[in-house]
């Protein structure tokens, strides 16, 4: 089968098979007289069983070692277990990280008006505290008066255009 029908069949896009094929991750597919890519049932079980590692997370690292486990007829389990356990505990990590993250964006968001004010405890909190107190990081409020362009207006501050507001 060419390259899309593998795509179709493997549940991966053509060009991930490309670059499966570029990192070696999977061998170069055999080619037609026309130089077309073919791929055998053997290469689309590969490409399925690189589809389920990637979607339990496991990296492109991790499924190489994987692919040379699953074709290796004498790996000890033990092995196979001790890449699943390690992944399980990041996978672990990272859920934990991402309630924290859910958590404190909740929090914000709880805390924070959703009106017509600027006042918004979200940006403060990703200004940080020391960005927060730092009076030169923060843009200066514009006047009501003050226009793009004219003396003293934010397109002013850039010392080009200072030059021709001079002018």
């Amino acid at each position: 089968m060419n390259i899309g029908q593998a795509a179709k069949a493997s549940g991966i896009s053509a060009k991930m098979i490309r670059y499966y094929e570029a990192t070696g991750l999977i061998h170069s597919a055999n080619r037609s007289a026309a130089g077309y890519r073919h791929y055998s049932d053997s290469d689309i079980h590969t490409l399925s069983f690189i589809r389920r590692a990637r979607d339990l997370g496991f990296s492109v690292e991790q499924i190489a070692d994987l692919l040379a486990l699953w074709r290796n007829r004498r790996r000890a389990s033990a092995s196979v277990k001790a890449v699943a356990l390690a992944q399980i505990a990041m996978l672990k990590t990272k859920a934990a990280e991402l309630r924290t993250m859910a958590r404190t964006l909740q929090h914000l968001a709880d805390h924070c008006h959703g009106d017509n004010r600027p006042d918004c405890p979200i940006i403060e909190d990703l200004a940080g505290p020391a960005i927060a107190r730092c009076s030169t990081c923060q843009p200066p409020p514009l006047r009501p008066s003050t226009r793009f362009g004219e003396a003293g207006g934010p397109r002013a501050a850039h010392p080009e255009r200072r030059r021709q507001a001079r002018a």
